[in-house]
C-alpha cells in the first residue's frame, strides 16, 4: 500500500478534512503534533491506534499539497 492510499476525504468525516484511514484523525492534528516537538513514537504511544505508516502518509500528504497536487492525481 502507498502511504498516500492511507489518507482519505470524506464529506461525512472532520467536515471533508484530509484524514487518515477514514479515521477522526485529521492530517493536520498530526502535523500539528510533529510540528510541536513530539517523535513518532510518542505519538503512537500516546494514539495507539495511529501506525507509523500513518505518520508518513501525513508528511507525504503535506509535500504534495504543498507541491500543487492532490491526492487524486497520485492515487
Amino acid at each position: 500500500m502507498k502511504y498516500i492510499e492511507r489518507i482519505t476525504v470524506s464529506s461525512n468525516i472532520c467536515h471533508g478534512k484530509p484524514c487518515i484511514r477514514n479515521m477522526r484523525w485529521p492530517v493536520e492534528v498530526v502535523l500539528d503534533m510533529l510540528g510541536a516537538g513530539m517523535i513518532i513514537e510518542q505519538i503512537i504511544e500516546d494514539h495507539p491506534e495511529l501506525e507509523k505508516e500513518d505518520i508518513y502518509a501525513c508528511l507525504n500528504y503535506a509535500k504534495l499539497y504543498l507541491s500543487g497536487m492532490s491526492i487524486q492525481e497520485v492515487a
